[in-house]
């Protein structure tokens, strides 16, 4: 490809973009109402750390958490927190956790932190909240269960 092409865009700035949308798109929304009711009836939730509820006053980061949860954490730069926080409780009473994560394969904490998981990639792009459009990234399901080993 030649570059005095009027129509080509060099990969740096298209770089740029990507990750200006990626940062800029506020996922601290609802979970997608039909995700949740999937997996909730697969996996039967009793415990949300980081809800989207204006009356919470937990720090998910800080608190214990129950034995099955669904984590939909803000996405960003906090994620690497709360997939570590995940680890903690694992070591503790949480038999599963059940994370709703951008699919971003290229960083380091999913290299690092998701060795031991099931990842389910969902097909297309899924809407959060009210937002008309769909997100800028594809969307990955995370399932970390605790070793029972780990925890004797």
């Amino acid at each position: 490809m030649t570059t005095d092409n009027a129509n080509y865009t060099k990969p740096k700035r298209i770089m740029k973009t990507i990750k200006q949308i990626s940062t800029t798109f506020n996922v601290s929304e609802r979970t997608p109402d039909e995700i949740y009711k999937q997996l909730d009836k697969e996996f039967n939730f009793n415990y949300d750390p980081c809800p989207l509820n204006p009356n919470w006053t937990k720090d998910g980061l800080t608190t214990g958490w129950g034995t099955r949860c669904f984590v939909n954490p803000p996405y960003g730069r906090e994620i690497p927190k709360w997939l570590n926080k995940a680890q903690e409780e694992l070591l503790k009473q949480t038999e599963l956790i059940v994370f709703l994560l951008p699919a971003y394969t290229d960083v380091k904490w999913f290299h690092e932190l998701l060795v031991e998981a099931e990842i389910r990639f969902i097909k297309g792009r899924l809407k959060f909240g009210e937002h008309k459009n769909t997100a800028p990234f594809a969307s990955m399901i995370v399932i970390l269960t605790a070793l029972e080993e780990a925890k004797e």
